[in-house]
């Protein structure tokens, strides 16, 4: 099964419901007569994102499309069977390599939280698993704070202390 934040932008924007609207606030006379807010509602999964902070709704719909990747990344859960060919294309002498505002980098973290959900939120044996120590998969997912929290939240239901 793929996950919803690896799939191509066309095919996501069809299970995908936009809103536009005005953004209130400060920002002039354009940002309260403009509807150039963007919420996105992705409807299998009831995942939303929104964006209102850029002037053009064209560059609004592109940042909440990111968001909604990130959103369905921390929200949903595959089974994986091995690395992804973009995890293995990402991956260097056991670190892995992608910019937190990169386009991949949501497939990046829902990848590593579907291995560390297979794993029991096992640090130490999905980082095995995804060919990295287990201070570079901390270092990576610390890269997206609420996949951090998550992390630590799930550790917490499981007796286990924080991660810092």
């Amino acid at each position: 099964m793929t996950h919803p934040s690896d799939l191509d932008e066309r095919t996501l924007l069809a299970d995908t419901s936009i809103t536009r609207g005005r953004s209130g606030g400060p920002g002039g006379q354009h940002r309260n007569k403009v509807e150039t807010h963007i919420t996105m509602l992705h409807r299998p999964t009831g995942t939303t994102a929104k964006a209102g902070e850029r002037r053009s709704q064209d560059e609004n719909k592109r940042v909440a499309l990111f968001r909604l990747r990130l959103a369905l990344a921390l929200a949903v859960r595959t089974k994986r069977s091995q690395q992804s060919a973009l995890w293995t294309g990402r991956l260097a002498k056991g670190r892995l390599r992608c910019n937190s505002a990169h386009r991949d980098f949501p497939s990046l973290i829902a990848e590593a939280l579907d291995w560390l959900d297979q794993s029991d939120w096992d640090g130490k044996h999905a980082a095995a698993q995804l060919g990295l120590s287990s201070s570079q998969l901390v270092k990576f997912v610390k890269a997206y704070p609420p996949a951090f929290v998550r992390w630590n939240e799930e550790r917490s239901t499981r007796g286990l202390g924080p991660l810092r």
